[in-house]
């Protein structure tokens, strides 16, 4: 469906992809309740597998972890397109990001690896990408993954 927000996305180069859930929980990847829209947490996957691996700050650099995170947010809004039946002109507003970083216990740009999604979010949706966020360190994620982010927006 083409609208403002896939309109956007093809101006910035961008093509979203594959929804992703991995079989590894009991869980959806995307619930609405009323005019909210949650997304479960998405990881930087590509082709089904994790593009980045391993931990942040040790072994993977401070601009990897931001380029997973932005892949992350890319598959955010894979979900919510799936979700609103490639609509994303029914989001209203990203109103949080809730973002896992896997880094090792001396490094702390957890915050700025996360900006890779929150960057994303304000690119691609404008104001309605700014949104509130929580970031925090993790020793290990499901699959190797080195990010993980959730998100919940507001819906039409």
């Amino acid at each position: 469906m083409a609208g403002r927000i896939n309109a956007r996305l093809a101006e910035l180069g961008i093509a979203l992809p594959e929804p992703f859930v991995s079989s590894a929980g009991n869980y959806v990847g995307f619930v609405g309740a009323n005019e909210l829209l949650f997304i479960a947490g998405q990881g930087p996957m590509e082709g089904g597998k994790p593009k980045y691996t391993g931990k942040v700050g040790t072994g993977l650099s401070p601009e990897d972890g931001y380029q997973a995170a932005r892949l992350a947010g890319l598959n955010i809004l894979a979900q919510a397109s799936k979700a609103l039946d490639g609509d994303l002109d029914r989001i209203v507003r990203c109103v949080r990001l809730f973002g896992l970083i896997a880094s090792g216990p001396k490094y702390l740009g957890q915050a700025q690896a996360m900006n890779g999604a929150s960057d994303l979010m304000v690119e691609v949706l404008g104001e309605a990408g700014r949104h509130a966020r929580t970031t925090i360190g993790s020793p290990g994620l499901p699959h190797d993954m080195s990010v993980e982010v959730e998100a919940l927006f507001a819906i039409a």
